[in-house]
C-alpha cells in the first residue's frame, strides 16, 4: 500500500466516516492522571490496575507504528421517552460482536496488503477516549466521553494497531488540553445531571457512575433507590448534553433495536428463564454480567418505583435474586 488513501477508502467502504491515525507510542503523558486516580481509590473493577500496560500499546504489539481510532455511531433513534430502564447501546445486538466484525475486516485488508495488525474493542487496556482525541475523532467533554461532530457522545470505539509504515499528518493534541474543556465552555449540565455527580473532572469516580452500580456484582442497599429505576446503564449525562441534541443516527444495521426492546416488562424479567434470556438479552450488550444481574436490577425497579406488593418471592430460583428481594422488602416495610 503506497500511501493511506487506500486505507481510508476501505474504511469508508464499510460506511465507517469517523476514524483517524495517530503515531504507536508511548503515552508517557498520562501517568500521573492514572497514578492519581490509583492513589485515591477511583478505579473500579473492570478498569486495568497495571499502568503500564495502559501507557505502552508496545506490549500489545512490539513492532506496531499506527494506531487507527475508529467512531462506530449505535444511536438509531432519538426517542428516550420510551423509559425500559436499559441504557440506549444496549438496545440492538452486542457492541462487541458489531464492532468486531468490521474491524476484523479491516485487519483482513491490512493483512492481504502485508501488514501485521490486531483488533481491540472495549476490553482491552488501550485508553481509548484518549486515543480517539489524539486522532481526531472528537472532544473529551466533562463528562468524560468522546464527543464527535456528526455523532455527539453516541458512539462505541474500536482500535486497530498495525506495523504498516505510512506518514500520518495530524495536528498532536495535548492531554493537558482535555482539562480545560474549551468545547463545553461554561456549560457544566452534564454534572449537574449525574445523579451522584460522578463526573467530576479529574476526581471523577467511576465506583459510584450507576452505569457501573447497575453492572456491580454486589451492591448495598443505599443504592436501590438511587438507581431510579435503572437496570442496565445510565444515560443521564449523554441525554442532557447539549451536543447530542442534533445528532446523525447510525447507518449500522447491527445497532439496529431488537424488536423486544422497545416493549421490555420489568415484572417479567424478574421471573425471566434461561430459554427466554438466550433468545433475548443474552444477544444484547446487557447480557455479559448474566441473567441473575439483570433479574436482580429489575426486582429493584419493580419493588422501589413501580409495585412492591405483587412479589413472589418462592418462585424466584435464584438464591441470590431472592436475598435481595427479602432485602428490598425488608426496607420497604421500615
Amino acid at each position: 500500500m503506497k500511501n493511506i488513501n487506500e486505507l481510508e477508502n476501505y474504511i469508508r467502504s464499510l460506511g465507517l466516516d469517523t476514524f483517524g491515525f495517530i503515531p504507536l507510542k508511548s503515552f508517557e503523558e498520562l501517568r500521573s492522571f492514572l497514578q492519581y486516580r490509583k492513589i485515591n481509590g477511583l478505579e473500579n473493577e473492570f478498569e486495568e490496575t497495571d499502568i503500564e500496560k495502559r501507557i505502552n500499546p508496545h506490549m500489545l504489539m512490539e513492532k506496531g507504528k499506527v494506531i487507527i481510532s475508529i467512531a462506530f455511531p449505535y444511536l438509531y433513534n432519538n426517542n428516550f421517552n420510551n423509559d425500559t430502564g436499559f441504557s440506549k447501546y444496549t438496545e440492538g445486538l452486542d457492541y462487541h460482536i458489531v464492532v468486531r466484525s468490521y474491524l476484523d475486516k479491516i485487519v483482513d485488508f491490512l493483512n492481504e496488503k502485508g501488514y501485521e495488525a490486531k483488533a481491540f474493542v472495549d476490553s482491552n487496556v488501550l485508553p481509548e477516549r484518549y486515543i480517539a482525541y489524539k486522532a481526531g475523532l472528537g472532544f473529551v467533554g466533562k463528562n468524560n466521553m468522546i464527543i464527535t461532530e456528526k455523532y455527539g457522545s453516541f458512539v462505541f470505539l474500536g482500535e486497530i494497531i498495525t506495523d504498516m509504515d505510512i506518514e500520518i499528518k495530524y495536528k498532536d493534541k495535548k492531554f493537558s488540553d482535555i482539562e480545560k474543556y474549551e468545547s463545553c465552555g461554561s456549560c457544566n449540565i452534564c454534572l449537574k445531571e449525574c445523579p451522584t455527580k460522578a463526573i467530576n473532572h479529574k476526581r471523577r469516580n467511576s465506583n459510584i457512575c450507576l452505569s457501573y452500580i447497575t453492572q456491580k456484582k454486589q451492591i448495598e442497599d443505599k443504592w436501590f433507590k438511587v438507581l431510579g429505576g435503572r437496570i442496565f446503564g445510565c444515560d443521564s449525562c449523554q441525554k442532557s448534553c447539549p451536543y447530542n441534541t442534533k445528532v446523525k443516527l447510525s447507518n449500522i444495521e447491527g445497532f439496529r433495536p431488537l424488536k423486544f426492546s422497545s416493549n421490555i416488562q420489568t415484572k417479567e424479567l424478574i421471573y425471566i428463564n434461561n430459554k427466554e434470556f438466550k433468545e433475548t438479552l443474552k444477544n444484547t450488550s446487557a447480557s455479559w454480567r448474566g441473567k441473575n444481574l439483570i433479574q436482580r436490577n429489575a426486582l429493584i425497579r419493580f419493588i422501589n418505583f413501580e409495585n412492591n406488593k405483587d412479589i413472589d418471592i418462592d418462585s424466584m430460583a435464584s438464591p441470590y435474586v431472592k436475598d435481595y428481594a427479602i432485602r428490598l422488602l425488608k426496607i420497604r416495610k421500615l
